[in-house]
């Protein structure tokens, strides 16, 4: 059998569909329309490198699997030993609309199915350096959320022991937070609670701590070769600050990915859903996909930039006065600055102000 299956796919393209987990890797491989082989296999990079060199040699080999918590590190493996590798979207692939089983050996089918037949949609692989690069951003992005997510519990301590009317309400600037320790000790509070809001206290001192050299390492990223001429064209935006800059190229990737700037808009998420059939045409909410931290960045320097280009709030008045919704408005500046700034990238020129004629 192994013979024949040698004699028959020699020289031959193979699609494979590998269905990926945490323990076990499922794979599916077509050839000419048929499937000609499925396994099971430990998640272990070693054994399928050995089932493809004993399996299929001499065959030009596709592979396709669905981005998730592994990142692209197999795709990187894969492409190193002369193999095509796709990294597809998860919600992007498709399946027949009667379908009522999911399993890992009918997801592993159908990628291979889609693979053959080049239905499907691929993500962007960064190189190795700037996935690297971009965990620092996201280690920020983290880091930050902790900080939040300590002040409301101390915040929520105060409240359950009866202490927040000795305090301001409302939202608490960092010299409060760094005020509060002096301000415990000279309330006559118990050991266990001086001691309990010490620890709070002492943690949110380190993350502050943290942030800051996490911030440090962001600058070092944007003064390098690598990222500086870009950054400082994204600096030229009115609204957008060194921080923002850096966090967006590291996310964004390389930008001439995108062939017409429509692309760049869906890939954002910043345009309207729709639901329309025969001719009843309905069109919704932005779709919100591709990386919501992007769109939340441009959305919030969206704000600041239409105080400075008159060409942005002339945009803004226009979408406010049609729909009556600042966040529709706004929105719709957004995408308008994301697309300038693809613009900018492109061409290497920075940013100017625009005026309304």
């Amino acid at each position: 059998m192994k013979r024949i299956r040698e004699y028959i796919l020699k020289d031959k393209e193979i699609f494979v569909g590998l269905e990926d987990s945490k323990r076990t890797w499922k794979l599916c491989t077509r050839n000419s329309g048929l499937i000609v082989h499925e396994t099971s296999m430990p998640a272990k990079y070693e054994v399928l490198h050995n089932y493809f060199r004993n399996k299929f040699p001499e065959c030009r080999i596709h592979v396709m699997y669905e981005a998730g918590f592994r990142g692209f590190g197999l795709h990187d493996q894969l492409e190193a030993d002369g193999w095509d590798c796709i990294v597809t979207p998860p919600h992007t692939v498709t399946e027949e609309k009667c379908q009522r089983k999911k399993n890992d050996r009918i997801d592993c089918r159908r990628l291979a199915k889609n693979l053959e037949n080049k239905d499907y949609r691929s993500c962007f692989v960064p190189d190795k350096t700037q996935r690297e690069d971009r965990q620092v951003s996201r280690t920020y992005g983290q880091v930050q959320n902790d900080i939040i997510r300590v002040c409301n519990r101390l915040r929520r301590a105060l409240e359950f022991h009866g202490l927040d009317e000795h305090f301001s309400s409302g939202r608490w600037s960092q010299r409060e937070y760094r005020e509060l320790r002096q301000r415990l000790k000279d309330m006559n509070l118990s050991a266990s609670l001086q001691f309990s809001f010490q620890i709070i206290l002492g943690e949110l001192g380190h993350l502050r701590k943290l942030k800051k050299e996490v911030l440090q390492e962001l600058r070092n990223l944007s003064k390098s070769d690598r990222y500086k001429e870009d950054v400082k064209l994204l600096r030229s935006i009115p609204g957008i600050g060194p921080l923002t800059s850096i966090r967006l190229i590291l996310e964004l990737g390389n930008v001439n990915r995108f062939k017409r700037k429509e692309e760049f808009a869906c890939f954002l998420g910043l345009i309207p859903s729709e639901y329309s059939s025969g001719e009843q045409e309905h069109k919704g909410h932005i779709t919100k996909q591709g990386n919501r931290w992007i769109r939340a960045w441009l959305i919030e320097c969206a704000w600041i930039s239409i105080r400075y280009d008159p060409v942005l709030l002339e945009k803004f008045h226009s979408v406010f006065k049609r729909c009556n919704s600042k966040k529709k408005a706004i929105v719709a500046v957004a995408r308008k600055m994301a697309l300038r700034l693809r613009a900018l990238l492109l061409s290497g020129q920075v940013y100017e102000i625009g005026v309304v004629e």
